[in-house]
Formats: C-alpha cells, sequence, structure tokens
C-alpha cells in the first residue's frame, strides 16, 4: 500500500455530529466512509457468507462477534483502499478487542497505514436534543438522516418527506429522549475503555474534537489538525 494512506477511527456518541462530518469529507475531499451499519445492511442483503453469519446471530438474538465485524471491515478496507487516500471507519472499532484486531491488520495485511482517532466530544444534554430532533428516512436503501432543530442545515426541505427519495421520515424508538439516555451510558462506558487504549498505545494519535459547535466550524477545526 502507498505510504499516503490513513485511517481516521471516528469516535464519538450517537449525536456528536460523525455522520455529518464523514459525509463533508467524503463530498469536500473525496475520502471514503466505512459504516458498520451500512456494511452490515450490504452484507446481509447481498447474502455473502459473512452476511448470512451476521443475519442468523441478529435473528437468534446474539451479539454479532468481534472477529465477525472484523471480517467485514477487512474486506472493505482491501476494496476500498485501492482507490481512496483515507477512509473513515464510523461505528469501529467499539471494543478494545476490535481495535487490537485492527491494530493487528494494520500491521499484518495494511501495512504503511496510518491511523488517526478523532474523538468528538460533546455535552450529553445537547446529545439528548440533537438525537430528540433526528429523523431517518424510512427507505432502507436510503436511510437519509435529518434534523428538525432550528437553524440546521440538516433540515428537510418538504416537511417530512426525504429530499433525496421522496419517501416519509420517521423518528427511531430509541432517539426518546429516556431511550438516548440509556444508550449514552452505555456508550460511555466502552467508549473510555477505548480512548484509555489509545492514549496508552499512540496519544499523539488521538484528535480531540470539540463538536458541540455549528458543524462549519468543527469541520474548520477538523481540517486544521486532522492535516497539520
Amino acid at each position: 500500500m502507498s505510504l499516503n494512506k490513513e485511517i481516521l477511527v471516528f469516535l464519538g456518541p450517537p449525536g456528536s455530529g460523525k455522520g455529518s462530518m464523514s459525509e463533508l469529507c467524503v463530498k469536500t475531499f473525496g475520502w471514503t466512509q466505512l459504516s458498520t451499519g451500512n456494511m452490515c445492511r450490504k452484507h446481509i442483503t447481498e447474502q455473502t457468507q459473512v452476511g448470512k453469519a451476521i443475519d442468523f446471530a441478529i435473528k437468534s438474538g446474539k451479539l454479532v462477534s468481534d472477529e465477525l465485524v472484523t471480517s467485514m471491515v477487512e474486506q472493505s478496507l482491501q476494496e476500498c483502499l485501492g482507490h481512496s487516500s483515507v477512509i473513515i471507519l464510523d461505528g469501529y472499532p467499539r471494543t478494545v478487542a476490535q481495535a487490537r484486531q485492527l491494530a493487528h491488520l494494520l500491521d499484518t495485511k495494511f501495512k504503511n497505514i496510518k491511523l488517526k482517532v478523532v474523538r468528538f466530544g460533546v455535552p450529553d444534554d445537547l446529545l439528548v436534543e440533537r438525537l430528540s430532533a433526528r429523523y431517518i428516512c424510512k427507505n432502507q436503501h436510503c436511510q437519509a438522516v435529518y434534523s428538525l432543530l432550528d437553524g440546521s442545515l440538516q433540515a428537510p426541505k418538504h416537511g417530512l418527506v426525504c429530499d433525496r427519495c421522496g419517501q416519509p421520515l420517521y423518528r427511531r424508538e430509541d432517539d426518546q429522549p429516556a431511550a438516548v439516555k440509556e444508550r449514552l451510558k452505555m456508550y460511555h462506558a466502552y467508549e473510555q475503555e477505548l480512548l484509555n487504549f489509545y492514549l496508552t498505545e499512540k496519544p499523539e494519535d488521538v484528535i480531540d474534537l470539540k463538536a458541540d459547535r455549528a458543524l462549519a466550524e468543527v469541520f474548520e477545526d477538523f481540517k486544521t489538525r486532522i492535516m497539520a
């Protein structure tokens, strides 16, 4: 692999702006975003070997194993690193075990690929406000995300209808305020473990981004720090 390849791990709670930042990076720089949620849905839809295993685990009420998720990520990296200089990982790694597996992949199969961690910091009260206003396209092939917050750049143009495909928008059950607070409790527990892992390994490669500002302002800060 080329020496100028880079992987960015976007680490932050739901509603911290990781998806919006990823979209801006893809549009502005031509980078590639790999979302574990999207990858899972793609593999399940295409009934790949990995997809069948993931589908079986979900339908059996089991957690998808770290090894299975890492295998899926490895396949995607092999497909994307040949034509993209920067890969954004959103939703992976989620555990220290996955972080170790990713480090092993980089050491053995993707040498010379630099990894940086971008941590999106947002107070919980603002996250609850953001997520409670989040709506998603019902079209499983679209899944565009919108915000009904006043002044949001992600507001739909025509009521609760998707700008991209014209399908209705809805708010997920786990975006209700009470559910959001529970999700955040769970998230903070594993995030701290991940941060401790990366800060112990290579603290200079961890960027703490203050993400409780307007997206345009956060993006300018991101560009300055990631390209320094």
